[in-house]
């Protein structure tokens, strides 16, 4: 008998501990998410608040506080959010202790067309609407619709993407032969880019003009500066 001690012992621990895992499990399913948070993955200006997503973490009509943690479907939860207009993406998850939260990505617009209608272009490249929280400092687009805003998207995403064309140039203008030009802040002569090719040849060039014009104070020279020649700057001056 006393041999079989140790055996009896320890089945004894295992049955205890499973019907404690089990009274705790039970507990804890059958308990309401205690609280709600929203997180957002980036500090910026909000195209959507954290009281937006409040509102939309709700589950048949209910208050997603009064929902028990079993019944609360996750998964329906975090599309409702990810349809958003203003959501890039969204993660919700349950802690431990009882607690929703949801970890948000907002949306990133990069340029805003003006116009018949207006809304946003996105860093993906999808149109993107305004925000009634806040309007974001990008360039504006003329002549741009829905049907061939994307044409342009490759000009600024690269103007996104480079510190010295994002301070310099206020908008891209869409010309009736469907090719490109760029306005730019405080200086009166325009820049004809032509299509959306050889970005990186076309900037860099006007990057080395810019600076050597500013050194030599002939900026305000200028009526019009093009960049469709290959290597060279063609500039026609007032």
């Amino acid at each position: 008998m006393k041999a079989k001690m140790p055996y009896i012992k320890l089945v004894f621990v295992l049955l205890l501990a499973a019907f404690l895992f089990g009274f705790a499990e039970n507990r804890h399913k059958g308990r309401n998410i205690k609280e709600v948070g929203v997180q957002f993955t980036e500090s910026e200006n909000l195209y959507v608040t954290e009281q937006a997503v409040n509102k939309l973490l709700i589950q048949n009509n209910q208050a997603v506080t009064s929902i028990v943690k079993e019944t609360l479907d996750l998964n329906r939860v975090e599309s409702i959010l990810n349809n958003h207009d203003m959501i890039e993406n969204a993660e919700v998850y349950l802690t431990l202790d009882g607690k929703l939260r949801a970890k948000v990505s907002q949306r990133k617009p990069i340029a805003r067309v003006v116009g018949g209608s207006s809304f946003y272009l996105d860093r993906n490249g999808k149109v993107m609407p305004l925000s009634p929280n806040y309007s974001a400092r990008v360039p504006l687009l003329f002549g741009f619709s829905e049907s061939n805003v994307t044409e342009v998207y490759p000009i600024t995403k690269y103007i996104r993407n480079d510190e010295f064309l994002t301070r310099h140039i206020t908008a891209v203008r869409r010309l009736n032969n469907g090719r490109f030009e760029l306005e730019l802040r405080k200086l009166d002569f325009s820049v004809y880019f032509g299509e959306a090719e050889d970005i990186d040849l076309k900037f860099n060039n006007f990057k080395a003009f810019y600076k050597k014009a500013l050194k030599d104070e002939k900026l305000n020279t200028y009526r019009k500066v093009n960049l469709q020649f290959g290597n060279q700057v063609v500039c026609t001056k007032k």
